[in-house]
């Protein structure tokens, strides 16, 4: 049996809808921040997942990020070059390179992180303080999902 289809002024819009032109124009904010502070979206993004997780391999790093292990080598060498984050041996696998953040790496990105989330009360000033915190709560748990959601049936 085909599904119901349900009219289209009942329908509320596609997530993706909704969500990209205010992903476009948060990236456009976003943008001139990470300039004055010398780092790349990437970057700035490492130093999110290694300040979360200290201690992680390249490979654990790009998955965390989406990005491809390969594709993040210039960016941390980058990164390093820096001093914002230290590459180490792994004991258990002299192949493998632990990636810890440092602290000029965890100062810049609280920096950053400051001057972005001043720019995101732009967005959030429309809510009242209740309808922020469950914007939020939900937002957060939508992205641990990860990036394939499983919903049990």
């Amino acid at each position: 049996m085909p599904p119901k289809l349900v009219p289209s002024k009942s329908r509320r819009p596609d997530l993706a809808a909704m969500l990209a032109p205010l992903i476009r124009e948060l990236i456009v904010e976003e943008r001139p921040v990470l300039e004055k502070h010398n780092l790349t979206m990437w970057g700035y993004s490492v130093l999110l997942a290694l300040d979360e997780a200290p201690m992680r391999t390249q490979a654990a790093l790009a998955d965390a990020i989406g990005a491809d292990k390969t594709r993040i080598i210039p960016t941390l060498d980058e990164l390093q070059a820096k001093g914002y984050i230290e590459r180490r041996v792994d004991p258990d696998d002299r192949r493998v390179r632990l990636l810890a953040i440092t602290k000029s790496g965890r100062d810049v990105k609280d920096r950053v992180q400051a001057d972005i989330q001043r720019g995101e009360e732009r967005w959030l000033s429309v809510l009242s303080a209740d309808e922020r915190r469950v914007f939020l709560r939900a937002l957060q748990k939508m992205t641990r999902l990860g990036p394939t959601p499983r919903v049990e049936e």
